[in-house]
């Protein structure tokens, strides 16, 4: 049977890639005993041995892709392991039909497949024997076996290909979507805000706020609370009570003077010539008006980033430094001697000279030098403070014993103020039990904290007089919105009366917008509402403080006519007929394992299972 030409390329290399990552370094594993396969299909086994390397390839590709080591029990408890297995079953029936059917391909195809793959290369990029023979010995494979493996895989692709390919796309289903992404609207977008009102709101009386309060207690009920108690040095704190060297802050900044002191620099593009000859030539044309500096890059096949020096000093560009340096204004000069030849040079801008004297830089050395100071105090003292409470100390105790600080805070969900600013005080605090010990734990500017979790209060209704500002802000806000959305239903009974929309104020009017655009300061659906409506219908727009009318005046049709729609047809055709092939795929393998007497064996694979953890 023929393969289905670039498909099956395509998933033959899909299977090698898999087949490959089978080989990251796991070499076979002893399971003791008779186990060797983990259940069979149709008198095929599945081996032990794939199930495992299967395992370890799907774990470290798991653990890559949420970017930290992944256990076997946290990747099993996600569905690693019946994934594995399903693929290997999967596998295992269409290898059962591959023999049914004497699909398999020949000894020179396995040749040319094997010689492709990159981990048998040398260093020239060719095959190699002697790599192919280690790698495999390596991994704990045979080559005999490795090859039987190969085969399986590649007459797999075959039958695969046979009958996922061959499926042709929808021309209309192609046209209807193209339709849908490609439609346009125009549309007109007028904005209602507290000014466009006929007359003021008034304000809320008490019997209104009060109301309004009883009526929403979710605005104002304080969400469930965890009242930490904590005991704290912090690096800010003891920054304060350093002593400040002099002599050091005159060290740290001549050690770090090429941040306080940067010389006069120039923006510069390098091109260089082989010779003199082609150098002054070039500069003769560019003097001359024949070329510009651009073509002249071009003309070498560069581009304007392959010639870019970026900004440089004098001492930078060695003896060219002077000629460009006395230059007053941009512009090209050269021929000039650089590393890699007679060179042009553009000037493209003075970057001036910067010096930030120590009196300047004083407030900010000291800053640094105290906290750094106070990190390392901090940290000389972190044994102590674990030695004590270990010993039974409190946090009470270290604010009373060992100088820290001790404070109560309520934590709740939104809470970023004072010590909950740090966000590693926040993660402890989250975590933290009323079962557990105080620990010490470094804080995110160097500093340490140890708390404790003394009780988690329930979410409750606040007191009125504790948010009686809240109350008035949100009721007055709820009236405004209110009164916009009455004076909202008004105006748009008149626009569709026949009334302008711009005698209500600044109309937008947006033209040829695509599905999925945006409007700034407006919902993020309201792109979304307009494609729902038909030509010239209005419809009002309410959400959070936004108020307003929408018209569609006028819909664009999608254009069939342009080479670049056809194509994008002919890919969306495309699209669909691979769909369909890998519909048709997954049925053709769920009913032949409908069809297979697959067993699997739960011993064997808790075997495996326990060399995985």
């Amino acid at each position: 049977m023929a393969a289905g030409g670039k498909t099956g390329q395509v998933l033959v290399w899909i299977l090698m890639a898999m087949l490959i990552l089978g080989l990251g370094g796991f070499g076979i594993t002893n399971f003791g005993g008779s186990v060797r396969s983990i259940g069979s299909v149709d008198g095929q086994d599945i081996s032990t041995d794939e199930y495992f390397r299967a395992l370890r390839s799907d774990l470290n590709a798991l653990s890559a892709q949420v970017n930290r080591p992944l256990g076997f029990t946290e990747a099993s408890a996600l569905g690693l392991d019946a994934s594995v297995r399903q693929r290997l079953v999967t596998s295992a029936v269409l290898d059962a039909e591959t023999d049914r059917l004497n699909i398999s391909v020949g000894d020179a195809r396995l040749a040319e497949e094997i010689r492709g793959i990159p981990a048998f290369h040398n260093m020239s990029g060719a095959f190699d024997r002697t790599a192919y023979t280690a790698t495999l010995q390596d991994n704990g494979w045979k080559e005999a076996q490795f090859e039987a493996q190969m085969r399986r895989d590649l007459s797999r692709g075959l039958l695969q290909t046979a009958v996922a390919t061959g499926f042709a796309g929808s021309d209309a289903a192609a046209a209807a979507f193209y339709d849908y992404v490609e439609e346009r609207r125009s549309f007109s977008l007028l904005r209602l805000t507290e000014a466009d009102l006929e007359s003021p709101v008034a304000e809320p009386d008490a019997a209104a706020l009060r109301a309004y309060y009883d009526a929403n207690p979710d605005q104002f009920t304080r969400p469930e609370t965890r009242r930490i108690t904590y005991a704290a040095l912090l690096a800010d704190d003891i920054a304060k009570t350093i002593q400040i060297d002099e002599a050091e802050l005159r060290k740290l900044y001549d050690q770090r003077i090429t941040e306080f002191v940067q010389p006069e620099r120039r923006l510069v593009e390098r091109l260089v010539f082989n010779d003199e000859a082609a150098a002054t030539a070039a500069r003769n044309r560019v003097d001359a008006g024949q070329v510009t500096f651009e073509a002249l890059v071009q003309e070498r096949g560069l581009a304007l980033t392959d010639v870019d020096m970026g900004d440089v000093s004098k001492a930078d560009l060695g003896e060219a430094g002077e000629p460009i340096f006395a230059m007053a204004e941009p512009g090209v000069v050269g021929p000039l001697p650089s590393p890699l030849g007679p060179s042009l040079f553009r000037m493209n801008g003075i970057i001036a000279a910067d010096e930030v004297s120590f009196d300047e830089a004083r407030e900010a050395l000291t800053s640094e030098f105290a906290l750094d100071a106070a990190r390392r105090q901090i940290r000389t003292r972190v044994t102590e403070i674990e030695d004590l409470l270990a010993g039974g100390a409190t946090l009470e105790d270290l604010a009373k014993d060992a100088g820290l600080t001790l404070a109560t805070i309520d934590m709740g969900p939104d809470m970023a103020e004072g010590i909950a600013a740090y966000p590693r005080f926040r993660e402890q605090a989250d975590k933290v039990t009323q079962a557990d010990f105080p620990e010490v734990f470094e804080m995110d500017d160097g500093g340490i904290a140890a708390l404790r979790l003394d009780e988690i209060l329930p979410p409750a209704l606040r007191p009125y007089d504790e948010v009686a500002d809240q109350v008035a802000t949100a009721a007055r806000a709820d009236a405004v919105k209110q009164a916009l959305a009455a004076r909202l239903e008004d105006v748009q009974v008149q626009v569709e009366a026949g009334t302008a929309m711009g005698a209500f104020g600044i109309v937008e009017v947006a033209q040829d917008m695509p599905r999925g655009g945006r409007v700034d300061a407006a919902p993020a659906d309201l792109l979304e509402r307009v494609f729902q409506l038909a030509e010239g219908a209005a419809a009002p727009v309410v959400e959070g403080d936004f108020v307003g009318l929408i018209r569609l005046d006028r819909i664009l049709p999608a254009d069939h006519s342009t080479p670049e729609a056809e194509q994008l047809k002919q890919m969306l055709r495309a699209r669909q007929g691979q769909e369909m092939g890998q519909d048709a795929f997954a049925l053709f393998s769920s009913a032949l394992e409908q069809r297979s007497r697959i067993t699997l064996d739960e011993g064997a694979i808790a075997a495996v299972h326990s060399q995985m953890r």
